[in-house]
């Protein structure tokens, strides 16, 4: 039994329940951590980062449970705010389905590395910044008063996340904000329009990489989903809250301080990020 892969997968999941609807990147964080940590496989951490994103995904449904089953109770009597609701989401998770379906797999040859993520944490600290300091004209006050048009808008705003360091999340509520979406709102739909995305993905990487999956492994990764899961569920609830009356500034900080650490302990050669 190693208890140090099991405490490991801990580790990791709590990294991503922690920043997967922060704006600060969970791939990103995810990778780094991995790479410290010297965590697994290549591919077995592929598909175990996948996994228990979706555990923080799952979270969401939790949440919002009581939501989503007014949704689609709503959508099958043919309500029109909840059939609005659905296709809203369904148009945001198009982009990044067509796109990422053709593209995932470069993106993960050439992409995936620590200094490409501390790039790319730097330069979305800096746009959280701009689009926080420019004036912000709120059009949309609820997630059920959007138009098909913004969440198209929002789900090709999510496609720059496919880049490691970007944050889907991220992603997905400056753009929101930047066609007109409240914080909250933005936030609320970044976190709905998160599950379809993270269940597809999942669903293609396991598919993918299931030669990889034997039955020993299974306690690692039922320690890194439930992990991500409830550690997710905590931050859903709190990230509403804080954004609402303090905004997305705190985040973009703590963006370009993390990636410039990196940039700076790996110069200096306090950590061997590519170990």
């Amino acid at each position: 039994m190693d208890y140090l892969l099991y405490f490991q997968a801990l580790l990791m999941g709590i990294v991503e329940g922690l920043t997967e609807f922060l704006p600060i990147s969970s791939t990103g964080h995810l990778i780094l951590a991995g790479e410290l940590m010297n965590f697994w496989t290549h591919d077995k951490r592929v598909v175990f980062e996948i996994s228990i994103q979706l555990g923080a995904i799952l979270a969401v449904c939790w949440d919002y449970r009581e939501r989503l089953n007014r949704v689609t109770r709503g959508f099958f009597s043919k309500e029109p705010v909840s059939t609005r609701f659905v296709v809203n989401i369904l148009v945001g998770f198009l982009p990044a389905a067509v796109i990422g379906f053709f593209a995932i797999g470069v993106i993960r040859d050439y992409l995936f590395s620590p200094f490409v993520v501390a790039f790319m944490l730097i330069l979305g600290g800096v746009v959280i910044l701009w689009a926080e300091r420019r004036e912000h004209i709120v059009r949309v006050h609820d997630v059920d008063d959007m138009r098909w048009q913004d969440a198209l808008k929002v789900g090709f705003a999510q496609c720059l996340a496919m880049v490691p360091g970007t944050s889907r999340s991220g992603a997905t509520i400056i753009g929101g904000l930047l066609v007109g979406l409240s914080r909250k709102t933005a936030a609320e739909f970044s976190f709905f329009l998160a599950v379809p995305t993270m269940i597809g993905a999942t669903v293609y990487s396991v598919f993918k990489h299931r030669h990889e999956f034997i039955l020993a492994d299974l306690p690692v990764f039922a320690i890194g989903f439930i992990a991500a899961f409830l550690v997710a569920a905590w931050v859903v609830k709190a990230l509403v809250a804080f954004v609402s009356t303090h905004g997305f500034t705190v985040f973009a900080w703590y963006r370009i301080g993390f990636g410039l650490f990196i940039f700076i302990s790996a110069w200096a050669g306090w950590i061997n990020w590519l170990s």
